[in-house]
């Protein structure tokens, strides 16, 4: 039968109706910059995220990149984040002049190691980036704990892990300083494009964010600021805010795809011979449901690469994300970081995979999966 990583048309597909309506209207209305519905998603977001205030963006590399502008991080600054995340993590960093120092992950959570960090901090630093990988929070309160005795801004990179909640309840972006969300369409909440947006509930930081977006304009033609074309597109908002109604639901379902896989790799004996690895619901919020939202369901796997092959030859999607750590890409061998010196991070990149649990995949399609896999380690 075979079956996609990610089957965008099967999750669009009931909501053609509301967004082709609402898309008619921005279009009616010829409001396509910063209009209504962006008004109306930032609230909402906002809200969703218990944060006091959502600035839409462009995307979420630019949520990062402006995120790091407004708090002045620039040329001889450093910023203490994982070696083991999408590039703009790290990217948005140097395009600013600045330097990524790496910490290696936890090994079950694949989040940055909370006991390492507060090593890598020098007199140059002046932010920590967190990421909240898979959509699962990384370890918040040790992490806000030193930011606060070394006076260190905090920007959540919660690309992927919109509406998780950490430990003590509180949801992914609201912790920080700052909280950056990416729109991508694969995201768990995801637009026809490129969109993004920044959580804070800082009110000054909040109104430095919208107009720098705005290539630092207040009022119009008038700068005290160099920012840059940062806005989200209204067409976007207006998708976003028809399908965050829907966001709840979806990622039940996703952690309920997370249970069944649980119970079909048991089924096969394959967790206990150790040839696959579960992922790890490590910070479970108390009394909350939203404690891994599973924007990816990555497995640690004998043998990745002829695992994926093999999985090819029968149609059944799979992704490595990521196979090269930033400090083993070409890029940035200047910062002079060598193989072995974040081993953790290096072992994800050569023994994970991810592999479908969009909202809409069926238990049977899950049972095809799994004895996909298990077919493989059979022979």
């Amino acid at each position: 039968m075979g079956v996609p990583l990610l089957d965008l048309a099967a999750h669009h597909a009931p909501l053609q109706k509301e967004i082709m309506a609402v898309l008619e209207q921005v279009v009616r209305s010829q409001a396509f910059i910063l209009g209504p519905e962006v008004a109306k998603l930032e609230e909402r977001v906002a809200s969703y995220c218990q944060a006091k205030a959502a600035i839409g963006v462009s995307s979420g590399t630019d949520a990062l990149l402006i995120s790091l502008m407004a708090l002045g991080v620039g040329p001889g600054d450093e910023v203490v984040t994982t070696p083991y995340s999408f590039f703009a993590t790290a990217g948005a960093v140097v395009r600013l002049g600045a330097k990524p120092v790496f910490v290696d992950i936890e090994p079950r959570s694949f989040n940055i190691h909370p006991d390492k960090i507060e090593r890598a901090v020098t007199a140059k630093t002046k932010a920590l980036i967190p990421v909240h990988l898979y959509g699962q929070s990384a370890d918040m309160a040790p992490i806000m704990d030193l930011a606060g005795r070394r006076k260190l801004a905090v920007i959540e990179d919660a690309a992927q892990a919109i509406g998780t909640e950490y430990k003590d309840g509180r949801r992914a972006g609201s912790i920080g300083t700052v909280g950056c969300l990416s729109f991508f369409p694969s995201k768990n909440l995801g637009c026809l494009g490129d969109a993004g947006m920044v959580v804070t509930n800082d009110a000054d930081l909040a109104e430095r964010l919208r107009v720098l977006r705005v290539h630092g304009s207040k009022p119009k033609y008038y700068h005290k600021l160099i920012g840059g074309n940062f806005r989200i597109d209204t067409i976007q908002a207006a998708v976003l805010n028809v399908k965050l109604n829907y966001l709840d639901g979806w990622t039940k379902r996703r952690q309920e795809n997370a249970q069944r896989y649980e119970t079909l790799f048991r089924q096969t004996g394959l967790p206990e011979r150790g040839a696959v690895t579960l992922p790890e619901a490590v910070y479970r919020a108390s009394g909350k449901s939203h404690y891994h939202i599973y924007n990816q369901f990555v497995l640690r796997v004998e043998r990745r690469d002829d695992l994926i092959a093999h999985l090819k030859q029968k149609g059944i999607g799979a992704e490595i994300y990521y196979p090269v750590p930033f400090h083993l890409q070409e890029c940035f061998r200047y910062l002079g970081y060598k193989e072995g010196d974040f081993p953790e991070s290096e072992r994800a990149a050569k023994d994970t995979i991810a592999i479908p649990i969009y909202p809409e995949l069926t238990a049977e399609q899950q049972a095809e999966v799994v004895e996909g896999i298990g077919s493989f380690y059979k022979k």
